[in-house]
């Protein structure tokens, strides 16, 4: 039976406070309005915006909530004036949108940071986001791929996305950046900064080498980070640019990604990303993992 302009009730994980167990309830969902699309979702997983928000460090506290943006699942109705999406279609919602006709969807969707054959690459931060760049980094050729984390359990790990060498800051006593400046010779061609963290952003951008490094910010700040360098570091033409998605447009490039990925044209094992797997009753388990940093990827199955 047909649900489509209909208001229905479904399970949802509710936060109510702060760092506190969401709890499993049932939600009433209204039918989608204009431009609106309702989506049952099948999958989900959690990365560390998730559990800011939840946390509320740094963040303002808005309670009750339904956290998550990493999803999968089938379109179940849809609103006027949604014309390319029908009942039935699998998707993934995404916080990013593109409508094809104005200046920002005309962009070029490149990526952000992609280095030559033989150049160096640090990533910051050991997350599934990091290790993709990682990732990234070894399909393009870099000769050098360094990992910096203060988590040494994500070492051995991250061998398998590409990950030559590892740099944990608390072993040194001095600025993690000084420390790269000075195993590379002067800085790496690249960088990119996966953990949201403002001081991980400034040694980032600060380790890439004078005259033609590049830094790449992908980790959400806190609302009131302010990034801080000499000028200097940009006067010496270093570059700092910041990507949400690595710059792929989610209607255009996304899907072709997806197929690339279906048909085995990319060369990429992405199941090593998912590490755990829960039933959607046991959600919480998965927010543990995430605060002991053990895994990447953790799926949800809601259907379980």
């Amino acid at each position: 039976m047909s649900t489509a302009g209909q208001v229905i009730r479904c399970k949802a994980a509710v936060a109510w406070e702060a760092g506190k167990p969401l709890s499993i309830e049932e939600v009433e969902v209204a039918p989608p309005q204009k431009h609106e699309v309702r989506i049952k979702i099948l999958f989900t997983a959690l990365c560390h915006t998730d559990v800011y928000y939840w946390e509320c460090k740094g963040y303002t506290p808005l309670f009750p909530r339904i956290l998550g943006h990493e999803a999968s699942g089938i379109v179940e109705s849809v609103g006027e004036g949604v014309n390319d999406l029908k009942p039935g279609d699998h998707v993934l919602p995404i916080f990013t949108g593109e409508c094809k006709e104005c200046r920002h969807c005309f962009g070029a969707t490149v990526n952000v940071a992609k280095p030559k054959k033989g150049q160096t690459v640090a990533v910051f931060g050991l997350g599934a986001v990091g290790l993709a760049a990682a990732e990234g980094a070894r399909v393009c050729g870099a000769s050098r791929i360094i990992a910096v984390d203060v988590n040494p359990r994500r070492f051995e790990e991250a061998k398998r996305f590409g990950i030559t060498e590892f740099v944990n800051p608390k072993d040194y006593d001095k600025p993690v950046q000084e420390v790269i400046v000075e195993m590379t010779g002067g800085g790496v061609d690249r960088s990119v900064e996966c953990t949201g963290s403002v001081q991980a952003m400034i040694s980032a951008f600060e380790c890439v080498h004078d005259g033609w490094g590049v830094c790449v910010l992908v980790g959400v700040p806190k609302k009131d980070d302010a990034f801080k360098t000499h000028p200097m570091n940009l006067l010496s033409e270093r570059t700092l640019k910041g990507a949400f998605y690595g710059n792929y447009k989610p209607r255009t490039d996304i899907p072709m990604v997806v197929d690339k990925y279906l048909n085995k044209e990319l060369g990429l094992d992405m199941d090593k990303f998912i590490t755990h797997s829960v039933p959607f009753a046991d959600i919480n388990k998965a927010f543990d993992y995430m605060l002991q940093g053990i895994g990447l990827r953790c799926m949800i199955h809601l259907d379980a």
